[in-house]
């Protein structure tokens, strides 16, 4: 499995304390149940988000040094005067 980037744990982060802050305010609630479930659906709703962003693309594979695809293509010589 690879290890989150430095992007992914940004993006989930900032999805989780603004989203919290988002559902507490809205929500206006001030009992531990309701306080509990909104912080584990921010949690939820962070870890989605950070596995969502794209991660880097791996290089193309360049083509062996010896091969014609890396040779340089000749030009043709032109003769006329």
């Amino acid at each position: 499995m690879p290890r989150p980037t430095a992007a992914q744990l940004v993006y989930g982060s900032c999805t989780v304390i603004f989203s919290t802050l988002a559902m507490l305010l809205l929500s206006q609630t001030s009992s531990g149940l309701g306080i509990t479930v909104i912080a584990l659906a921010a949690l939820a709703l962070g870890l989605l988000v950070a596995m969502t962003v794209p991660l880097p693309s791996a290089p193309a594979a360049e083509a062996p040094a010896g091969s014609a695809e890396s040779a340089p293509k000749e030009q043709p010589v032109s003769t006329a005067l």
